[in-house]
């Protein structure tokens, strides 16, 4: 089979397209997966750049997030069959080979049946933001009915998604975006309040919207300096959430306003090796499902490129700005 390896960390050039064995059902709960489309994710650049999370080895075939249809089961698979379509993230960081490839293999649990609604492209994108979202904002901020909810970079991967799930549970959204078009795109979704932060004052336009409380839940996907600033606008026992190493930013202000502070990793499952933890986040992936069938909850892919272009994908994520994911479609397929 075709796929993208990296034999070294370095450049976007270090992914190079290689033929590679076919990978075999090695569990009796396994399921062949014939890739249509794969998800890129900052993660994906990071490990690039710096080599696998999992250091089994230099070499790796990068990707999180998939779709595809069944090919193949092991004999106490129970779920899927043979043509079924699904959509999941697993593999990647260095251990299990990712889904920059034409295959891959899967235990059962893990995956879940792709929405009817989305293209094979819109599921690859989904997986790993929807679970980074979900997580973020009930498993550890326990969003409820009502909540103030400030979202940086709602435009985003992650924002795009976070916004509408927060929308979803019945709070109220503002979010932070860098243009017009993107403010456009996050009303759309659902959020109240846009901030444009390259020319607006963040701390100014909470306190106006809130009426002076501050927001009850702050959703960081930026980094430390947003993290830091993001204390300002929170609420008295608040939740601060971050998908990001916020140091060096000081706590002594977060300490006075009593929040709640959490580090959202939606990797630790299976970095960690946990299958109750990995059985919950596929059970997050089927919810979600069943939003996007219903049509509340719309995944947006910016751009496609087939597989054998994955770094120049890797280059345009990094560029930064975008709205929405990138996904790699794989040769022969349509989705």
């Amino acid at each position: 089979m075709l796929a993208m390896l990296m034999r070294q960390p370095g450049g976007p050039e270090v992914l190079t397209e290689t033929e590679l064995p076919m990978p075999e059902l090695a569990s009796p709960t396994d399921v062949l997966v014939r890739l249509y489309a794969a998800g890129v994710n900052p993660v994906d650049t990071k490990i690039r750049a710096k080599g696998p999370m999992l250091p089994e080895t230099l070499t790796a075939v990068l990707g999180c997030d998939g779709a595809g249809v069944v090919e193949a089961v092991g004999d106490a698979v129970t779920r899927f069959k043979p043509g079924d379509a699904v959509w999941y993230c697993h593999g990647g960081l260095g251990g299990p080979d990712g889904n920059y490839a034409e295959y891959a293999v899967v235990d059962e649990s893990i995956a879940q049946p792709k929405p009817a609604s989305l293209s094979f492209e819109q599921a690859a994108a989904a997986p790993l933001v929807l679970i980074t979202a979900w997580e973020s904002l009930h498993d550890r901020a326990r969003i409820a009915a009502d909540d103030r909810v400030l979202i940086h970079a709602g435009a985003g991967g992650v924002g795009h998604v976070a916004i509408q799930l927060a929308r979803i549970a019945g709070a109220r959204v503002a979010t932070t975006v860098s243009s017009a078009e993107k403010a456009d795109f996050a009303h759309r979704l659902g959020a109240e309040l846009t901030i444009d932060y390259p020319r607006e004052d963040l701390v100014g336009a909470i306190a106006d919207w809130s009426l002076g409380r501050g927001v009850d839940i702050c959703f960081d996907t930026v980094g430390p300096a947003v993290f830091a600033r993001s204390i300002e606008v929170m609420a008295v026992y608040g939740d601060l959430v971050s998908i990001l190493d916020p140091s060096p930013a000081s706590l002594t202000e977060a300490r006075k306003r009593n929040l709640r502070i959490s580090l959202e990793l939606m990797l630790t499952p299976q970095i960690k090796q946990m299958p109750e933890a990995l059985a919950h986040q596929g059970e997050i992936l089927r919810r979600c499902g069943e939003l996007c069938d219903a049509g509340e909850l719309h995944i947006e892919v910016a751009g496609t490129y087939p597989l054998a272009r994955a770094a120049d994908a890797h280059r345009r994520l990094e560029a930064g700005g975008m709205q929405g994911k990138l996904v790699l479609t794989m040769p022969g397929t349509t989705g």
